[in-house]
């Protein structure tokens, strides 16, 4: 009785770190791209957040990984994190307002789908029926102003949820660290490959960042990567590709509300009415996972 009522509350945790949490890094991130170059301050943000982790696992008894696992793990955190969240975040230093992000990577549960297919994996109906009304809020997003002023923002965020999306499908499948240790390995890799790509495309710190750029750093760190990562990482290995992917369609309306009530953002009417119709679509694409009762 107990592992059965420990399950749906553990499931519930680690939805609310997804939708809740990684709704508000957005915001996190635009505030910290004013005082970081956004390429130094994700690698510094998860190559930190990864030397902890690991540390901490380390002193529990964790093994540490295997050469085979430290390789998978490389993979797929430079697709999750390099490619995914190394794109939204130089999207977001480009001017693309942080909810409107959060909305335009609303697109990866698409590519999931579509990637899955791939490896044999069978979408319900009711799940294309909320990915074609995801897409549908995208190409109402595309008619708002803020994605028109940045074609380059918006081909990064694009980017950003295909690479997301590939390495979430791909996980299932390679030999990764088991548990948290996943996590670590992920964001140490990732964090030293966006360090050296950081001055590789031309970016240097030339101040010090401000209390506030430091505060986001500290969130994004303890929040952002090791709570709401980690949670990800176990809905995975859960849940079907399609629900541990919803977040995507919920963490808009986290970042607009956030960004309209904290950083000034304005969202037009053909915004507000795409995340409207994206945040409908998380219903559709949840709803066979939670009918068999996981």
């Amino acid at each position: 009785m107990m592992s059965a009522r420990r399950i749906p509350l553990l499931l519930i945790g680690a939805f609310a770190a997804l939708y809740l949490i990684w709704g508000s890094t957005y915001l996190a991130i635009r505030i910290g791209v004013e005082s970081w170059p956004p390429l130094m301050l994700a690698g510094v943000r998860f190559l930190i957040a990864g030397v902890l982790f690991y540390a901490w696992l380390r002193w529990r008894g964790v093994p540490s990984p295997s050469a085979r696992e430290w390789r998978a793990a490389g993979l797929i955190g430079t697709l999750l994190l390099v490619g995914g969240n190394g794109g939204v975040s130089v999207a977001e230093h480009l001017g693309v307002a942080s909810g409107v992000a959060a909305l335009a990577v609303a697109t990866m549960p698409l590519f999931a789908l579509l990637f899955g297919l791939f490896w044999g994996q069978r979408a319900r109906l009711l799940e294309w029926a909320g990915i074609l009304l995801g897409l549908l809020g995208i190409v109402l997003l595309n008619l708002g102003s803020n994605l028109q002023a940045s074609p380059l923002g918006a081909a990064l965020l694009v980017f950003a949820a295909a690479s997301w999306a590939f390495g979430s499908v791909w996980s299932r499948y390679l030999p990764l660290p088991a548990g948290p240790m996943a996590s670590a390995a992920q964001m140490l890799v990732a964090g030293a490959v966006l360090l050296v790509l950081s001055p590789l495309t031309g970016e240097r710190l030339t101040q010090m960042p401000s209390l506030a750029g430091w505060a986001v750093l500290a969130y994004l760190v303890v929040f952002g990567s090791i709570v709401a990562f980690s949670a990800y990482l176990y809905l995975l290995k859960t849940v079907r590709p399609a629900a541990a992917t919803s977040y995507a369609y919920v963490n808009p309306v986290v970042a607009v509300l956030l960004g309209i009530f904290f950083a000034g953002e304005r969202i037009v009417a053909a915004e507000w009415l795409a995340m409207l119709v994206i945040v409908g679509g998380v219903v559709l694409i949840g709803l066979p996972q939670w009918r068999r009762g996981q």
